[in-house]
């Protein structure tokens, strides 16, 4: 989906000191609460990227018509830890050979996808992800678009810090606690 038809496009500065990448991973509360706890990650960002309609709601997103998937926005200090490192950590903590589906949330909203900012971040993603197919790290192959980001919007504030907010609730428990599980148990020395 890289850029066939003309996407709206927004401006994000990157604080000086800094490097951005643009991740989907199915639901933003999921890859949020992953990130969040990563060395390095000095914010984040849950919202929309990728799609035709300006300023979308969460309500418009959810349909599944308007092209955009539920990403999140890592800002990042790469003396910290890399962008190697971060997809590493993506692809390793949700099904990169699920297209348009993350467990029980299904459409294209939830595509698995990296909007990049620059060609070094392009041929990086591109890379890993033919060195990932190529050593059969997953059963079947790699569905993760890797596209020129063009625009994001901001999820209601509701959907901020999403996990930290509402860690007892159900969705937590079973579907978001299991990824944090995962990234301690692999990613223990990558952790704040």
């Amino acid at each position: 989906m890289d850029n066939q038809l003309k996407l709206p496009t927004t401006e994000m500065p990157v604080p000086d000191g800094l490097n951005r990448i643009t991740l989907g991973a199915g639901c933003f509360w999921c890859i949020e609460a992953v990130f969040q706890r990563i060395q390095g990650v000095q914010k984040i960002v849950s919202g929309y990227s990728g799609g035709f309609v300006e300023d979308p709601s969460y309500s418009a997103i959810s349909s599944g018509t308007t092209g955009h998937a539920e990403v999140i926005q890592i800002y990042y200090n790469p003396v910290i830890i890399s962008l190697t490192e971060l997809l590493e950590i993506f692809w390793a903590t949700h099904d990169p050979t699920s297209l348009n589906k993350q467990g029980g949330d299904a459409g294209p909203q939830y595509r698995s996808s990296i909007f990049y900012d620059s060609l070094d971040q392009k041929k990086l993603a591109t890379s890993l992800k033919k060195q990932l197919d190529d050593s059969q790290v997953f059963d079947s192959p790699i569905v993760t678009e890797i596209s020129t980001f063009s625009n994001f919007y901001a999820a209601e504030d509701k959907h901020q810090d999403y996990y930290n907010q509402h860690a007892g609730q159900p969705y937590c428990q079973f579907v978001i606690k299991p990824k944090v599980d995962k990234l301690k148990k692999f990613f223990a020395e990558r952790l704040k």
